[in-house]
């Protein structure tokens, strides 16, 4: 038997790639996308999950907020981000040809693993990117065991026993 580890951002990124296939799409299943006929404004920013040493670093692509927009809260080991996009200058003349850049509000959370320490984590914010560092618990962190080797004789007893 093979022990594995268990990675529960790998499960949460399977059940996020499951449920956006079209089969679970809302729209197939003739669910109303917007209420009030305004179109859905929320959305969820990109996060990368990295072990880094003796820290969990998380990153957020959250191009074009600015840091103040952002709030980053930890409750109950659930790590949430939460911001909203504001718009610049609607176009009045002429009209989108084309619009990719999201508006609105977004949030992200995250269950975080038992062996951070949610006191100790800091934030920095550079290029659009949110960076957080949750360092892991001292007393949580894998301890490695020297394996002492006993020689044997040639009789294949151990050395200084009788028989």
């Amino acid at each position: 038997m093979v022990l594995t580890r268990w990675d529960p951002f790998a499960e949460m990124r399977r059940f996020h790639h499951a449920f956006n296939r079209d089969s679970f799409n809302p729209r197939t299943w003739g669910f109303p996308i917007a209420t009030n006929g305004a179109p859905n404004r929320n959305w969820h920013i990109p996060l990368d999950a990295v072990e880094d040493g003796d820290n969990l670093v998380l990153r957020a692509s959250v191009p074009g907020v600015k840091p103040e927009d952002i709030e980053v809260t930890v409750e109950d080991g659930v790590l949430s981000i939460k911001g909203e996009t504001q718009v610049g200058s609607e176009e009045k003349e002429g009209g989108y040809l084309m619009r990719e850049r999201r508006i609105g509000s977004f949030h992200r959370s995250v269950r975080l693993p038992e062996t951070v320490d949610t006191d100790k984590a800091e934030s920095g914010y550079e290029n659009g990117v949110l960076t957080i560092t949750l360092p892991k618990i001292e007393a949580k962190k894998a301890k490695r065991l020297e394996i002492a080797v006993r020689k044997t004789t040639e009789a294949g007893n151990p050395e200084g026993k009788k028989k």
